[in-house]
């Protein structure tokens, strides 16, 4: 067993060292002086306190601050926009029981914002980073890579395509506004949600 990071690959019940050895840590079991796998998944022993624990193989996504999601916009508030999370951008994993999360005015965008009707709009997808996790999940779009990365036309419910300065419709020609992010269009969504309804 590798005691290095991306240890031996173990299944539940192996038996993976001794209360003697190491501290039994996340992912394992202590019986009888020895410390067995809970999981299927990698060893790893932390050298300054010894502890060995197991990271799972296929781990349930969970949200941590700095992660990067998409989010659909549910509601907009006077003071903040209200998100069902979808799923990860980095892995394109969807997140089980779909966490509502909010953005706040002041995480919207750079500078003042004066309506959160300018910035975002039910059914938008969203690009943002995780602020907080817990207990609430709170969420920011103000870097430019962050913001609306699809989007549909409040009248006619065509997609909206980027313009010069601000969103449009090929279907009816209405233009709108967004806080809209640097990749507007490329959208990589979790493949068990989807992009917002019908798109």
């Amino acid at each position: 067993m590798s005691e290095g990071k991306g240890g031996a690959l173990v299944l539940p019940g192996e038996l993976i060292g001794t209360a003697e050895e190491f501290v039994p840590g996340r992912g394992t079991y202590e019986d009888s002086g020895r410390i067995f796998a809970a999981l299927l998944g990698h060893t790893h022993v932390d050298p300054q306190d010894r502890a060995i624990r197991v990271e799972a193989l296929h781990a349930i996504p969970h949200l941590a601050e700095k992660d990067i999601i998409y989010a659909r916009v549910d509601e907009i508030k006077s003071a903040m926009a209200v998100v069902t999370v979808l799923g990860a951008a980095t892995t394109g994993r969807g997140m089980p029981g779909a966490p509502e999360g909010t953005i706040h005015i002041s995480k919207a965008k750079d500078g003042y914002t004066e309506s959160l009707q300018d910035e975002f709009a039910s059914g938008d997808l969203v690009l943002a980073q995780v602020l907080q996790s817990h207990p609430s999940v709170k969420l920011t779009t103000v870097p430019p890579h962050l913001g609306v990365v699809a989007a549909r036309c409040q009248a006619c419910h065509a997609q909206l395509e980027m313009g010069a300065n601000d969103l449009q419709c090929p279907r009816c020609g209405r233009h709108e506004r967004r806080k809209v992010a640097e990749g507007y269009g490329r959208v990589f969504a979790p493949a068990s949600t989807g992009p917002p309804d019908g798109a």
